[in-house]
């Protein structure tokens, strides 16, 4: 599907504006008939690039518009009045036109959930789904209360990731600035002294000998170096894209040392609130479980939980089958199976994703914790050594000049 801008006015007079997804611009003209506006001007959006950052809405601005919308339809105001507030006073003019075509569309006789399912960059699956089940139910409000305590919850999780990961990345950046200048400038620079003062190649230090040959070979093959960089980050990209290689890279990610047991204990919370939340919503089980998979982040989880929808399917209880997947510990697997057996399983859900959350700040603190002094030790132990390397001649040149 494409996107569309589009300019319409009302039977008022009115001229109404707005985005919409559809295949054709004829789809487009055609739905803003019936919801009763008369097209002015309907124009495929241009897409400034293939690759998109995002869809200009963050996560705080849909929690702070969930948040703000339960609290609305809490207080008795109509849907289409709550959504003229929001979109009106919503200061991301990104957000603010997709929250006008919702309320066009719903004022053209679609519900709630179908309106945001026409979003999908923005209102995922199970956004939708829990509104929807919220609609059926007549709890719209608290639905939304609770979406709303989902969404940060699992903000909360991606931020204390990606904060662990800031200050590594930006170690690992420094040195390898380092060391490029250090083999592309000062070495050689050393060479030719060494050089000016008589010492020839066969006269140095094995060391330095070593960095200096290790210096020429980074230097002359540089331009070849950057060629496979470039072709090593295509190719690890375009795998990526492909099934096969997404299984490799999310399974070898489960595996790596230290962060692997930090993004299995993401996995286990992030898995356990979301069943949890549409559980409670009162989102059949075989739905949940499918809305689970698809926001796992990771298909060697996504598929685990397939296998785990498709167990329920035939008869089974959830116990069994997650423990096939070797991703949950035994311990979540039993809780689970408690939770199942007395009829509680999404208040048993919500107890685990509780503490696991708490296990993942524990994790990351110690993750972060065991890669600082790793990578502080690295660097300082390559600068260390090429330091020593260089200056190991000028002690041996100070000392023939003592002994003369």
């Amino acid at each position: 599907m494409a996107e569309f801008t589009w300019e319409a006015r009302a039977r008022t007079g009115e001229v109404r504006k707005g985005v919409m997804e559809a295949d054709t611009e004829d789809a487009v003209n055609q739905r803003l008939r019936q919801q009763q506006l008369n097209p002015v001007k309907v124009s495929r959006r241009r897409k400034l690039s293939s690759f998109r950052l995002g869809t200009g809405v963050g996560t705080k601005d849909l929690v702070t518009f969930t948040r703000l919308f339960a609290t609305m339809i809490d207080a008795g105001l109509p849907l289409v009045q709550c959504l003229e507030i929001l979109g009106s006073q919503q200061n991301n003019k990104a957000f603010s036109v997709i929250l006008r075509d919702v309320k066009a569309s719903v004022e053209g006789g679609s519900s709630f959930s179908e309106a945001l399912r026409r979003h999908p960059r923005v209102f995922d699956e199970l956004f939708v789904n829990l509104v929807q089940a919220g609609e059926v139910g007549g709890i719209l409000d608290s639905i939304l209360n609770r979406l709303s305590i989902y969404l940060e919850k699992r903000q909360k999780l991606i931020r204390q990731v990606r904060g662990a990961m800031v200050y590594p990345s930006i170690v690992m950046v420094i040195a390898g600035g380092v060391m490029t200048v250090l083999l592309t400038f000062v070495i050689p620079a050393f060479e030719g002294m060494f050089k000016d003062f008589g010492g020839g190649k066969a006269s140095l230090p094995k060391l330095t000998q070593i960095i200096v040959d290790l210096s020429h070979a980074f230097v002359t093959y540089l331009p070849v170096g950057i060629v496979v960089l470039i072709g090593t980050v295509v190719g690890i990209v375009y795998s990526y894209r492909t099934v096969r290689g997404k299984q490799i890279f999310h399974r070898a990610m489960l595996n790596v040392p230290i962060i692997g047991n930090v993004l299995r204990k993401i996995a286990v919370a992030r898995f356990t609130r979301t069943l949890g939340t549409l559980l409670q919503s009162g989102v059949p089980i075989l739905d949940a479980l499918e809305i689970c998979a698809k926001t796992s982040g990771n298909v060697i989880i996504e598929g685990g939980i397939m296998n785990v929808r498709q167990a329920i399917s035939e008869g089974k209880n959830m116990a069994e089958p997650l423990t096939e997947t070797k991703i949950f510990p035994d311990m979540v697997v039993q809780m689970i199976a408690v939770g199942e057996q007395t009829g509680a399983l999404d208040q048993m859900l919500n107890k685990i994703a509780d503490f696991y959350e708490e296990e993942t700040d524990v994790a990351v603190s110690a993750m972060t914790a065991a890669l600082e002094p790793i990578l502080m030790v690295g660097v300082g132990g390559m600068v260390g050594v090429v330091l020593v390397a260089m200056y190991l001649p000028v002690f041996s040149l100070a000392g023939n000049i003592k002994a003369d």
